[in-house]
């Protein structure tokens, strides 16, 4: 009998190390950056508008690009403007092609640039994004959005105390 209350109780405290590890893991994530599918499921290739895929998505500072595509037969180059504009893959800023599944880091509040060379470009292959600082959170006014947030807080909340009450009983 007492070997099965040991064990009861191991697994109580198993199951509540683990919701606080889940809790603490959310509150983390909650506050982090965004990773920005480039492209979405068609990824960097051609054929895809990516002026009206990067119209519909905010860049804040911290987030991430990720361009997936074959690097065995594209690239993805960082240049300026006047090089984004014309196409022009010789004078780039940073060749962030290395694997094919490559991510860039939006590290300013600043527009930047991305084109494919070897003439991909010409097709479509290239990204212009505006990136933001991100909106200082202030005392927020009473929103639509605001109480949609607190009432995903609160089923966080609740669904974190009916597994502990169901662990504990």
């Amino acid at each position: 009998m007492e070997g099965g209350f040991c064990k009861k109780i191991k697994l109580r405290l198993w199951i509540l190390r683990t919701l606080v590890v889940m809790a603490v893991t959310l509150r983390c994530v909650v506050g982090s950056s965004n990773l920005h599918r480039v492209g979405d499921k068609m990824g960097w290739a051609p054929n895809v508008n990516f002026s009206e895929w990067s119209s519909r998505e905010r860049f804040f500072t911290g987030d991430w690009l990720l361009f997936n595509f074959d690097k065995n037969m594209y690239n993805v180059l960082e240049v300026n403007k006047t090089s984004y504009n014309g196409c022009n893959d010789q004078n780039f800023i940073t060749n962030i092609t290395k694997g094919g599944r490559d991510v860039y880091q939006l590290q300013e509040p600043r527009p930047y640039y991305f084109l494919s060379g070897r003439g991909f470009c010409w097709g479509g292959m290239k990204l212009a994004v505006m990136v933001q600082n991100p909106t200082p959170v202030s005392a927020p006014e009473p929103t639509q959005s605001l109480s949609s947030a607190k009432n995903s807080n609160y089923r966080i909340g609740l669904f974190f105390a009916v597994v502990l009450v169901i662990a504990l009983v």
